[in-house]
């Protein structure tokens, strides 16, 4: 096996919640488990048992417990969770009323500020009433058009208190894309900004906020919060009203927190695909709680003294996430703006003026930083950084090398990966094993994932599906206007009978770590032989010459063959000598197979706007096919560059 690159020391092992939960298992039930692995086999045999244990570790604020923990494993939709327990998943995450820091947030124009749990706990007490007050009630969708701020959290906790349904897109979205999420969800209330900053530049909402209104009928109210003025104009916006302005009068104290089933609409998420209107995924209240305080405390190890950071915006699920540690106590980081303004190493300054200790990116952010020549080593103080979070895309093993060289040699880097669909983790870290190159540490306790080959068979140390054969908690409740759950089967169960098929290429190797290649659908098929696209990346993504890449599969002539698009640095010009290279690289390093049979010079990579590659989409357009969805991408304009290459024309 290889070196690994951290280990925990016993001390760290021994103080670990994961540790403590485990002895608390033995306890309880005379196991006497002692390591991950045994620990993970329990909590799949006995899933009962274990997501009851979760239940007490993590201290669940409920006004009625459960009669039983699961009417039926089987990983299909429907499961009943924590039947007849009644909660509220706002007043878990504002338990703590005290002078610590809840939220912490900052920008790119170094506007700081700092609410205390007690704090915020009285302006949600306020924007609840208020919500109440405007005719909101069990049920109804409280949406968000919002950047990543404090009133965002704050008007999602107020709506999760009185049991409505939250949903939230962040402010980049097209108007195309806010509509084709809101209007299958028909919001009566919206939470907006007059704005958003990005990359130095003011962006002002309100025309566009405009636009979205005319077709969006249901909303009754529109609270806008001034963000980059102080006082905005809002009288071209009907129904609107400022965010002071309809707090104001409401004095509360105390809020009274709608004690709900544990299955409760929580969130409507939504797929971030190109192809139709995204999928209305919603997500319950008990489920994502339940889900979220397991991976915070147990595999991030996540404490009231820590401050953790995730960068991200209010229409990705690592916004959820984050927002979710507020149930354990911890102070939450929020910012908006860009991870490279105004310097590239914004984010690393960061971790020093704030003090983070945990703190969460993309795979995309870490390898620019390496590319742009960052040492945050050499440059800030990162005494109080303990663990680096990673998703999005796979974090190739150069990553590992960098983040361990250049940023901190004693840290727990935890490439996690999930998704919308789950509103939580498959694989991820874990504070008492060790961190090896290129892998995730672990698959989460109580989810029973497997790799799987075509026929269904599971693999170890070998390329296969990803999938889940239990049921878990954080499985969608279902999909919006989906009544008969079509949708929601043909989306996960079409591939295997009675298992949660998730769409990733993934290796399980014999340890238990997970190494993840690219997603299903873009998984590449030459010869008849399965290659993931994180394969090709790594490799081409370590030349000084290359910003980005894409690769993507083409029919021609009864097969498949891989073309490769080459995005260079500052304009360098794409050269036959560096082409030759790349070539040489990928077979070195990979097979012949793996090498691209087009290579292409691109001036652009589309991306949707939480910040994943969308081959498919290109893959559509160069088979001349249509891609209808645009407006789910960050740069929509660059898939015309794909369009009509005459190298590509059979």
């Amino acid at each position: 096996m290889e070196k690994s690159l951290w280990a925990p020391s016993k001390k760290h092992i021994l103080s670990s919640q994961m540790w403590d939960f485990m002895q608390n298992v033995n306890k309880k039930h005379g196991t006497g488990l002692d390591s991950y692995n045994k620990l993970y086999l329990w909590s799949i045999e006995n899933p009962h048992l274990f997501w009851e244990d979760v239940w007490n570790y993590c201290k669940i604020v409920c006004s009625q417990s459960f009669s039983s923990v699961v009417d039926n494993i089987a990983c299909k939709p429907g499961a009943k969770w924590f039947e007849h327990s009644r909660l509220n998943f706002a007043e878990n995450l504002l338990r703590f009323q005290d002078d610590q820091p809840a939220l912490l947030f900052k920008n790119e124009y170094k506007i700081n500020r700092v609410l205390t749990y007690r704090e915020l706990y009285k302006e949600v007490a306020q924007i609840s009433s208020a919500l109440k007050s405007a005719g909101i009630k069990q049920g109804d969708r409280v949406t968000g058009f919002i950047p990543n701020i404090p009133e965002a959290v704050i008007a999602m906790l107020s709506s999760a208190s009185i049991g409505s349904v939250w949903s939230s897109t962040s402010p980049e979205f097209g108007i195309k894309g806010v509509l084709d999420r809101f209007t299958q969800i028909e919001p009566k209330i919206l939470f907006a900004a007059d704005g958003y900053f990005y990359n130095g530049k003011r962006f002002d909402s309100i025309e566009k906020l405009k636009e979205i209104l005319k077709h969006l009928p249901s909303i009754e109210k529109v609270v806008i919060i001034p963000y980059i003025n102080k006082k905005p104009d809002i009288s071209s916006l009907s129904n609107s009203i400022l965010y002071d302005d309809f707090l104001s009068g409401y004095s509360e104290e105390s809020i009274n927190f709608n004690q709900l089933p544990f299955d409760h609409p929580l969130y409507i998420m939504y797929s971030s695909g190109t192809t139709g209107l995204p999928k209305s995924i919603v997500h319950s209240a008990g489920g994502t709680l339940i889900q979220h305080l397991k991976e915070l405390r147990l595999h991030t190890n996540l404490t009231r003294e820590d401050n953790i950071f995730y960068f991200t915006t209010t229409g990705w699920m690592m916004w959820n996430w984050l927002v979710s540690s507020l149930a354990v106590g911890a102070t939450v980081v929020l910012y908006d703006g860009s991870p490279l303004y105004p310097q590239k190493d914004a984010l690393w300054k960061m971790v020093e003026d704030l003090k983070i200790t945990i703190f969460g990116t993309s795979a995309k952010f870490i390898a620019a930083s390496e590319v742009s020549g960052l040492k945050p080593i050499n440059k800030f103080n990162l005494s109080k950084l303990k663990a680096i979070l990673s998703t999005g895309s796979p974090l190739v093993e150069e990553n590992f090398d960098y983040i361990y060289r250049d940023v901190k040699p004693n840290l727990q880097l935890s490439s996690i990966s999930g998704g919308t669909d789950i509103i939580s983790c498959f694989a991820l870290g874990n504070p008492i094993l060790p961190v090896y190159r290129g892998e995730l540490q672990c698959i989460g306790l109580g989810m029973a994932v497997e790799s799987f080959d075509q026929l269904g068979t599971p693999l170890r140390n070998q390329k296969g599906e990803l999938v889940c054969e239990k049921a878990f908690p954080s499985m969608p409740i279902y999909f919006w206007n989906d009544p008969n759950g079509k949708k929601y089967r043909s989306a996960y169960f079409n591939d295997f009978e009675g298992v949660w098929s998730h769409g990733d290429f993934i290796t399980i190797n014999d340890h238990g770590g997970v190494q993840i290649f690219g997603r299903s659908d873009a998984t590449l098929n030459p010869g008849g032989v399965r290659i993931g696209t994180a394969e090709i990346y790594r490799v081409v993504e370590q030349f000084s010459e290359v910003e980005d890449s894409l690769v993507v599969g083409q029919y021609w002539l009864g097969d498949e063959r891989i073309i490769l698009f080459i995005k260079t640095i500052d304009n360098i010009q794409f050269s036959k000598e560096l082409r030759s290279s790349i070539s040489n690289a990928i077979r070195m390093n990979c097979s012949p197979r793996h090498i691209p049979a087009v290579i292409l010079s691109i001036t652009d990579i589309p991306y949707t706007i939480n910040g994943k590659k969308v081959e498919i989409a290109v893959k559509k357009i160069i088979a001349g096919e249509k891609v209808s969805n645009r407006d789910a991408l960050a740069n929509p304009d660059s898939l015309d560059l794909y369009k009509n290459l005459a190298e590509l024309q059979s």
